[in-house]
């Protein structure tokens, strides 16, 4: 059984972790983005449906990845050039995702797609109780492994990372050096965007391997808690994402297995364990936040 829930862990977390690590990309600029759910909803819609109509998942997951930086790109217009709240432009990005995926998405409930095959690691998959939870998926959720400490090296060792980095905590001293903090934070916000999009990609395509409305289930909002959770420190989202997901991978198990507790109640523990980490560390947490996402928490202004 806890070979299965690892299993599941890795298998339905990758989704979360792609989309966790570009938000906290985006924040780490001093922007949130609640609209993290509707680029996951639209990179899974237009993946599936590219998917079906090519029969190859690869450009799918190229077309779910543009249309979740897309619907970003609506986001930074809109809090950078525009001024506006950033909370009320999230819900708003993600009630536009949600909508529109519900009206273009209504062809493609129960279509078949080309899915992604699970790849064993020749040699690594054979290793005892290891290499199952570890080396026996699809070619995203080995990407994903990649992603994380890629965005740590981008954010803590690459002239951009510093830039994107100063953006969200002294966005004066790059305005001294003759940078736009405006523009390094459009790039964030579309870095944030199109790994939102392959997220929901993975998840349509790879995990689920169907389309219905809906389907991302919370997991963008939850990818913005993890944020926290990780200390905006990309390689702890990965830890986030797979106790998430664990947790709906127990749920599943408890089902499977029969157990006389409400389903409603099973249905809860993976936001419940969630809930219950970040009242445990969200003290801790406050002080790792970047300083541009103060005036956000206070009052949701937009960035200039």
């Amino acid at each position: 059984m806890l070979q299965a829930i690892l299993v599941g862990a890795v298998r339905g977390g990758t989704s979360i972790v792609f989309s966790t690590v570009g938000e906290t990309i985006t924040e780490r600029s001093g922007v949130i983005n609640l609209g993290v759910e509707g680029s996951m909803l639209a990179g899974a819609l237009t993946a599936y449906a590219v998917g079906i109509e090519t029969g190859n998942p690869w450009i799918g997951a190229a077309a779910g990845t543009a249309a979740g930086l897309v619907l970003a790109l609506v986001h930074a217009f809109m809090v950078i050039e525009r001024q506006a709240n950033q909370i009320a432009v999230g819900l708003a990005v993600f009630f536009l995702g949600l909508g529109a995926t519900s009206l273009f998405g209504q062809d493609y409930v129960s279509q078949g797609v080309q899915p992604f095959a699970a790849y064993a690691i020749p040699g690594l998959s054979d290793i005892p109780w290891v290499g199952p939870i570890l080396f026996d998926h699809d070619p995203l959720t080995y990407l994903s492994f990649f992603v994380v400490p890629a965005a740590w090296l981008l954010l803590m060792r690459t002239g951009l990372g510093l830039r994107i980095r100063a953006a969200g905590e002294r966005p004066e001293v790059l305005e001294t050096m003759g940078t736009s903090p405006a523009r390094i934070r459009w790039v964030a916000i579309a870095i944030g965007g199109a790994l939102a999009g392959l997220g929901g990609a993975q998840l349509a395509t790879a995990f689920a391997r169907t389309w219905s409305e809906n389907m991302v289930a919370g997991r963008g909002f939850i990818a913005v808690a993890l944020v926290i959770f990780a200390g905006w420190n990309p390689l702890l989202t990965i830890v986030g994402a797979y106790l998430f997901s664990g947790a709906v991978a127990f749920e599943l198990e408890l089902q499977a297995r029969g157990t006389g507790v409400s389903i409603f109640l099973l249905d809860a523990i993976p936001y419940l364990a969630v809930l219950f980490v970040l009242a445990a560390l969200s003290g801790r947490r406050r002080h790792a936040a970047p300083e541009g996402l103060d005036a956000v928490f206070d009052s949701g202004a937009g960035v200039g």
